[in-house]
């Protein structure tokens, strides 16, 4: 047997009497310079792990080499006598040395002697339950790996680094992904080992640890991130833009906090919409209303109907206004287009959203739309544009289309890359109008 013994930063003391034993019977003791250093003493012959691939191939000639003469020239007579030990940190089987051991070896082979692992250490030294934590690796990874974790906005997430992918590049990737979602930093530096030190980061202190340098934090360090519980920071609404409202300013399902039109598509439907004062606007399927928070901020003299068919939607548009405190936004909850026919009649429609009830709605837009209105649609599918595009030319509207494909640039260590949104379509409609040309003759004298 081989035998796969985790360690932690309190070396042999952490280990049980069991392990310790079985240490220290090793006649093979393979391991790092800091996990051989826990026993500088040991008279086994040693392997230092540098490159894994080279250091399993010392391994697997040891563990072959017994009854050969070199076997024989060590004084061990029996196989039994021979022990070859593997020295890991934490958990072997946990994003550990272990898996690339049951590659090269059979698992009949190998048993695996576990220590708490990082995550389990982080965690309990900052007191939260761990069950239910994302936990990523980054480490020799990739930190684009981590942007798929962090745009759905789960709850907990457990980083694991390394030197390139440190806190601070953690930090930086998040803040500029500009999210909804709003985080507190754990940072957990050599756990159980001297000196140990955790770190919060909370707000604002969240752009003081991206500007750190990366030699700040220890080797051996850890990233929980928790979702705040109210998920929101307070608003300076006269520090806001005019237009283009950061998305991590908008109140979002917690659930879902990536469910909204950011800021760039939103800036193309408000151009679109062509609006104008004292207007008439339906916004259906506003979801949490970033557009129609838009709207009703630009143009004060409006009003702007956000037709959304959950309660959790309806809920998060009226805090949404709170929140910017615009009053001439009405939220309604309703399915459309059942919804849609007592309102008052629109001069500008945004259709974000449909239910699968497309044709049904575009049915009362027709009906309702004043006679100089324009109609936006914003479209993720190609069968409700076919469906849409095969509409409006039955009815003999006019209509553009724009294809809206945006990347945002995000740090990826010293670089930076662009992390794609999902691509959308716009069609801005309007009804055709016949128009009779009058000529209009004058005398001359």
């Amino acid at each position: 047997m081989i035998d796969i013994v985790g360690i932690g930063l309190d070396g042999k003391a952490g280990l049980t009497e069991k392990v310790q034993k079985i240490v220290e019977e090793a006649t093979l003791l393979v391991g790092s310079d800091r996990h051989l250093s826990y026993f500088p003493d040991h008279p086994a012959e040693k392997i230092v792990l540098g490159d894994f691939l080279q250091a399993i191939e010392q391994i697997r000639q040891h563990h072959e080499v017994r009854g050969s003469p070199a076997f024989e020239r060590r004084g061990l007579s029996d196989s039994q006598d021979y022990s070859i030990v593997i020295l890991v940190s934490g958990d072997p089987l946990f994003f550990g040395l272990g898996r690339l051991l049951l590659e090269h070896f059979s698992a009949e082979q190998l048993c695996f002697h576990p220590h708490l692992c990082s995550v389990q250490l982080a965690f309990n030294k900052i007191k939260i339950p761990w069950q239910d934590a994302c936990i990523i690796s980054l480490h020799g990874r990739s930190l684009n790996e981590l942007i798929s974790y962090l745009q759905p906005g789960h709850p907990k997430l457990a980083i694991l680094t390394d030197g390139k992918n440190n806190p601070s590049a953690i930090a930086r990737l998040y803040l500029s992904l500009d999210l909804p979602t709003y985080y507190d930093f754990w940072i957990c530096e050599n756990l159980e080992g001297n000196p140990e030190k955790i770190t919060c980061y909370k707000g604002q202190e969240i752009e003081t640890l991206a500007s750190l340098p990366d030699h700040t934090f220890a080797l051996l360090n850890l990233v929980i991130l928790l979702q705040q519980e109210d998920n929101q920071l307070s608003l300076d609404l006269n520090k806001l833009p005019v237009l283009g409202l950061p998305d991590r300013t908008f109140l979002s399902f917690k659930d879902r906090p990536g469910l909204m039109t950011k800021k760039e598509i939103r800036l193309m439907i408000l151009g679109e919409l062509e609006l104008q004062n004292n207007q008439m606007v339906w916004d259906i399927g506003a979801g949490t209303g970033s557009v129609s928070i838009e709207i009703a901020r630009l143009c004060p003299t409006s009003q702007v109907y956000a037709i959304e068919k959950t309660a959790m939607g309806v809920t998060l548009i009226q805090q949404n206004c709170q929140r910017f405190q615009v009053s001439n936004l009405i939220p309604i909850q309703g399915n459309a287009p059942a919804m849609l026919s007592d309102l008052p009649n629109p001069n500008r429609i945004f259709i974000g959203g449909s239910g699968g009830s497309l044709i049904e709605i575009l049915e009362v837009c027709q009906r309702k739309l004043m006679s100089d209105g324009l109609l936006v649609i914003a479209l993720a599918t190609l069968e409700n544009l076919g469906t849409s595009l095969e509409w409006f030319k039955t009815n003999n509207w006019n209509y553009n289309l724009i294809e809206v494909q945006i990347s945002r640039s995000v740090p990826i260590n010293k670089l930076t890359r662009f992390s794609p949104l999902n691509p959308v379509i716009l069609i801005q409609a309007k009804p055709f109008v016949s128009i009779r040309k009058l000529t209009i003759g004058s005398s001359c004298h």
